[in-house]
């Protein structure tokens, strides 16, 4: 019995090995073409600029009258409209969306209990602890939301949860499932049906067909730097044709053929909190050399567009090192590609 378990065993992780090795044969079989005319946009969180010690309206506005990004992808985060149960806070948002408007900057809208950045989950409190009613506000939050900013013409796209697929992230176990997502979605299809909705899904980690079929514009992340413990800074093995295969994986699986790259890595991933590293600690997974380099791998994926993720981080270089490079660097390209 024993000899056939480890007979067994063995052919299981050969099996495996192969898939492996198979998958990062595709991953980097060699792209000839890329899309030069692939538009950048950018990915914006007051809540994280909040937390690198900036003020968030002043990094926004010089967003806007500096960078001149086309496109803009911000979050409505439920624990910041709904601070006390059944009153919502829309002032934040508003202005955002005023000032996006004045800029001419067309903005995706990501709502849900899923939404970009640390902790990735973001219930208030009051709800934690009852499913049934938590899905509930959730749901009446989203109507009024959907209610108010629906005639908003700088609105472009709604963004149902982020990442809803992926157990990463501080949050509730089961907090956002299928069903739930489902729900979300068939609200937003019977207040607004004219706008596009994304829904979004890991890069490397996630096989995407869930997300997909949900979605009329999918989006994905893409990192290639990261640090994981214990084995610090990790470059992912996979080529552009790891992106192209998935596509088609899609585009079979679940019809889909547009795809965006929703979260574009363009700020370090460091050990712990990015301010307890220096900035050449920082720069060990970006820095000016790496983000052309990221730059001409998205073109490579062949995609729509991309939303830059780190702006906050640029700003915070610029303004408390004295490190404008980062800043600079994406003027070019946002303003070269739109």
């Amino acid at each position: 019995m024993i000899k056939f378990l480890l007979k067994f065993t063995w052919k299981i992780l050969l099996v495996a090995l192969s898939l492996v090795g198979l998958i990062l044969i595709v991953s980097n079989l060699p792209v000839k073409s890329k899309n030069e005319q692939m538009s950048f946009h950018l990915s914006f969180s007051q809540l994280y600029a909040s937390a690198l010690g900036l003020d968030w309206k002043e990094v926004y506005q010089e967003m806007l009258t500096d960078l001149k990004p086309k496109k803009l992808r911000i979050a409505s985060y439920w624990t910041e409209i709904e601070k006390q149960k059944g009153v919502y806070d829309w002032e934040a948002l508003d202005w955002m969306i005023e000032e996006a408007e004045k800029n001419d900057t067309g903005i995706i809208l990501a709502f849900g209990i899923k939404a970009p950045r640390w902790p990735e989950c973001f219930i208030p409190d009051f709800y934690l602890d009852d499913k049934e009613a938590r899905e509930s506000a959730l749901l009446s939050y989203e109507k009024v939301l959907l209610e108010r900013y629906k005639d908003n013409a700088t609105i472009v796209m709604w963004q149902v949860e982020n990442e809803p697929f992926l157990p990463f992230g501080h949050c509730i176990k089961g907090a956002v499932d299928a069903n739930l997502v489902d729900q979300e979605i068939a609200q937003v299809k019977s207040i607004d049906s004219r706008r596009p909705i994304m829904v979004t899904d890991s890069g490397e980690l996630s096989i995407w067909i869930q997300a997909a079929k949900r979605a009329d514009i999918f989006g994905t992340t893409l990192y290639r730097i990261i640090h994981k413990e214990p084995f610090g800074y990790i470059r992912y093995p996979l080529g552009p044709s790891f992106f192209r295969a998935k596509a088609m994986l899609i585009k079979i699986f679940a019809n889909q053929e547009r795809i965006i790259i929703s979260e574009l890595q363009a700020e370090p991933w460091a050990k712990g909190w990015v301010l307890n590293n220096s900035v050449e600690e920082q720069y060990k997974s970006m820095s000016p050399e790496k983000f052309a380099e990221i730059i001409d791998y998205a073109q490579k994926t062949n995609f729509e567009e991309a939303y830059l993720w780190g702006v906050e981080w640029w700003y915070w270089l610029r303004e408390n090192q004295m490190r404008p490079e980062m800043w600079e660097e994406a003027k070019k390209i946002i303003r070269a590609e739109n």
